[in-house]
């Protein structure tokens, strides 16, 4: 199973999200990847972003760059996560062949609003994000565990601070 994180520029929230997500999944059987709607070509992570990866995850996402979404990732992917409803949206107006497999995280786990973005903020707005990233991050896993089966590992979860 390939699940993709689609936020705007693919510098923070999905990339984020991406590693998270990677770093409970016991198999290679799920994988995610990000990319962005609109990302600015030659960026790359956010230094807020890639700190608390490497503090939080031990993985070293500094020189990651952004991944323009394109149709054929959608087509390769089994799940999409938005982290807004509005990029959701726009996927949908623009392929709306996918768009059975195109959902706002929030939606997917059963919350509503969106991902903050915290582009520009302060490391203290990022660790917000992450967290928030994090506990939807789990509830996913959850749904995915009961909808398909597959295992998961939440020991990282437990005692973790942001």
């Amino acid at each position: 199973m390939k699940v993709l994180f689609v936020c705007t520029g693919n510098t923070c929230r999905s990339v984020m999200a991406e590693a998270i997500f990677n770093s409970i999944s016991e198999t290679e059987d799920i994988k995610a990847y990000s990319a962005g709607v609109s990302p600015i070509p030659g960026s790359i992570a956010s230094s807020h972003a890639a700190e608390l990866v490497v503090n939080n995850l031990n993985q070293n996402i500094s020189s990651r760059k952004a991944v323009q979404l394109t149709e054929e990732m959608l087509k390769e992917t089994d799940l999409i996560l938005t982290m807004t409803e509005y990029i959701r949206d726009v996927i949908n107006f623009k392929y709306p062949a996918y768009s059975h497999k195109v959902y706002a995280l929030n939606q997917y786990v059963g919350e509503k609003g969106d991902i903050i973005d915290p582009y520009g903020g302060s490391v203290d707005v990022y660790k917000k994000t992450y967290k928030d990233l994090e506990n939807k991050i789990f509830l996913l896993f959850k749904k995915i565990k009961g909808d398909r089966g597959y295992r998961l590992t939440i020991s990282f979860l437990i005692n973790m601070e942001v």
